[in-house]
C-alpha cells in the first residue's frame, strides 16, 4: 500500500564530531487497490438495486358490437366530447335527435365537478368504506377489493371519452387524470359519432 524511501547518502561519511542529520524519507501511498474497490462497489449496487419499473394506466376498451341491436344502452353515462383549443363538450344519457351539448374545462369547478356531482354514489360510498377501514382495521385488500366493486355498480357513473383529430393527446391524458381522482371506475375511449360531429361544428353557446 505504501513505500517509505530512505535517503542515505551521508551516513558513511564524516569523523567522530560529525553531527548526525535525520534521515529523510518520502511517503509514496499506492492507490490502485483503492480504485479496484470502487469499481467493486460500483457493481455491487448496480447488481443488488432495484430499478424503477415504468408506471401504467388501465384503459378499459369496449368491444365493438357486431350488430346496433347488440349495443349496450348506457343511461347513466357521460359522454365527453374533446376537441381542438382544449374544449370539452358533454352531454347526459343516451345520444338521441334532440341531444344538446354542454361547454366545460379543465378546471376544479368544471370537469372534476362534473364528475364528483354524477358518481355520488361511488363517491360517497368509498368515503364510507375508508373510514370504516380506519375504524375497523379492515385489510387493504379486502379495502380495494370493495371500492371496486363500488366503482363498478349500476348505479356508479359510466364515461365515454371521444375526441376528434384537433385534440390533443393531453387532453385525453387530463381526463384519465380527473376520472381517477373522482373515482369513476366505467369509462372507456371510443370514436366519435356523425351526429357528435355535428353537434360539436352547431355548437352554440347558451346565453
Amino acid at each position: 500500500m505504501a513505500d517509505v524511501q530512505t535517503n542515505d547518502q551521508d551516513s558513511g561519511k564524516g569523523g567522530k564530531h560529525k553531527k548526525v542529520r535525520a534521515k529523510k524519507q518520502s511517503t509514496h501511498i499506492d492507490m490502485t487497490p483503492m480504485v479496484d474497490l470502487a469499481f467493486l462497489l460500483l457493481t455491487f449496487f448496480m447488481m443488488t438495486t432495484t430499478f424503477g419499473k415504468p408506471k401504467t394506466m388501465e384503459i378499459n376498451m369496449p368491444v365493438k358490437p357486431d350488430t346496433p341491436e347488440n349495443q349496450t344502452l348506457v343511461n347513466n353515462a357521460v359522454t365527453i366530447l374533446l376537441t381542438g383549443d382544449d374544449k370539452i363538450y358533454w352531454y347526459f344519457g343516451e345520444l338521441k335527435p334532440e341531444t344538446k351539448l354542454e361547454l366545460t374545462n379543465y378546471s376544479n369547478d368544471g370537469l372534476r365537478k362534473l364528475f364528483l356531482d354524477k358518481n355520488k354514489f361511488a363517491v360517497d360510498r368509498i368515503k364510507q368504506l375508508r373510514t370504516e377501514s380506519a375504524t375497523n382495521n379492515m385489510a387493504d385488500s379486502t379495502l380495494k377489493r370493495l371500492e371496486v366493486e363500488a366503482k363498478g355498480a349500476k348505479q356508479a357513473l359510466m364515461v365515454l371519452v371521444k375526441a376528434d383529430d384537433k385534440a390533443k393527446y393531453k387532453n385525453i391524458v387530463d381526463v384519465l387524470d380527473e376520472l381517477n381522482i373522482t373515482m369513476v371506475g366505467k369509462y372507456a375511449i371510443v370514436d366519435l359519432a356523425q351526429q357528435e360531429f355535428e353537434l360539436i361544428n352547431t355548437f352554440k353557446p347558451q346565453p
